[in-house]
């Protein structure tokens, strides 16, 4: 099942078993960054290392052999599809001894994670939604309009509006219309066409609470179209694309996907620069490791800026839960750290669990060079 909306976290999120503990299991089976082999080997040692701490876990033993029977299916569910699976990431939810089975084919390569809990772990689902935008769109020629919704890879036609546009006739005069007198009497219906249009769109957009807008048509019709564009639109119009309202939905969203995509990248861009920016005139920015858990630690990160499959191992303190990427004894409590094997996954959950924004850039970026993670802060303590 794709991930598409919260409705589905939220039914996921009701799940509760009385006697047992959920699994719930994220992996990063993107294959753009990683061979299969790689992908393979990565995820036996993450079901390795889970299968490793359920031993230390303090639990009764049904409910021990009930996590090893959900790590089982999960093992023979992973490698009996992974060679034939074609999605950036996928995440799985397991209570096998009441019989329960959850999947959710996602469409960016996840933190590769298992967690055993009461309770389904759904904060990574919904960080992912948290990623994307909704996007309204709208594509037309003259004789018909479409409007989209889009949603990550997902498209669902909501609206369509017939034109009552003149043909054009291919006889002498501008553009193949006979006379002066026809040629007006196109623009009327040409404006009164791309007026509805607008409407449509503006109407929608009020009903469905868009973030972007993207348009799809001939550059001829963008002056016709934006003469009548609301302000409210017109600040939202992301870009444009080259469709026809004739296109198949799939082949539509193929070219949504890669503005989109195009767009987040700039956004990515623009938020490393302003980062950079920021710690260069020792402003309320910081970079690196060390640095960037010591003030989450302090609560003070606002929002968290993280290469994307960037990882390293550190160390939590099992009393106050604050994390160090070298002190094998917490400062402050003065007791043994317990060593982690990714510190940067227990960053990312310490900063939703403190509610910070979480920014994964995509290599390769200058985030790079201020050691793979940074922050801008709400306060300097």
């Amino acid at each position: 099942m794709k991930l598409l909306n919260q409705a589905q976290i939220s039914e996921l999120a009701l799940f509760k078993s009385p006697r047992f503990f959920i699994t719930s299991a994220y992996f990063d089976t993107d294959k753009s960054h990683q061979t299969y082999k790689e992908i393979k080997l990565r995820l036996k040692n993450l079901i390795s290392r889970a299968e490793e701490r359920l031993k230390h876990l303090s639990l009764h033993k049904d409910k021990k052999e009930a996590l090893r029977e959900d790590l089982r299916k999960i093992e023979e569910y992973l490698f009996q599809n992974l060679s034939s699976y074609n999605h950036p990431g996928l995440a799985v939810f397991s209570c096998a001894q009441e019989d329960f089975w959850q999947e959710f084919i996602l469409p960016d390569p996840p933190r590769n994670r298992i967690v055993f809990d009461r309770n389904a772990y759904v904060r990574p689902l919904s960080a992912i939604l948290d990623e994307h935008k909704k996007i309204g769109l709208l594509v037309l020629n003259r004789k018909e309009a479409k409007f989209y919704e889009v949603f990550m890879d997902d498209i669902k036609l909501i609206e369509t509006i017939k034109g009552e546009v003149p043909p054009r006739v291919r006889e002498g005069g501008w553009e193949g219309y006979e006379s002066k007198r026809i040629e007006r009497h196109i623009e009327t219906h040409l404006h009164e066409y791309f007026k509805n249009c607008s409407q449509m769109t503006f109407d929608l957009f009020k009903k469905n609470q868009f973030e972007w807008f993207f348009l799809g048509c001939k550059e001829e019709y963008l002056p016709y179209f934006k003469e009548h564009l609301h302000p409210y639109l017109q600040q939202r119009l992301k870009g444009q694309i080259k469709a026809s309202p004739l296109e198949s939905p799939d082949k539509i969203l193929h070219k949504v996907a890669h503005l989109e995509k195009l767009l987040k990248e700039k956004e990515e861009v623009s938020l490393v620069e302003r980062l950079i920016s920021e710690i260069k005139k020792d402003g309320l920015a910081i970079s690196g490791l060390d640095s960037t858990l010591d003030y989450l630690n302090r609560s003070a990160v606002q929002t968290l800026l993280v290469t994307r499959y960037f990882s390293q191992p550190g160390y939590m303190c099992p009393k106050c839960h604050f994390l160090y990427a070298s002190y094998e004894t917490c400062p402050g409590c003065k007791i043994s750290t317990q060593p982690l094997v990714d510190v940067i996954d227990e960053a990312i959950e310490m900063a939703m669990n403190k509610n910070c924004v979480v920014k994964h850039i995509n290599p390769p970026t200058p985030l790079q060079e201020y050691g793979n993670i940074g922050a801008f802060l709400r306060f300097k303590p």
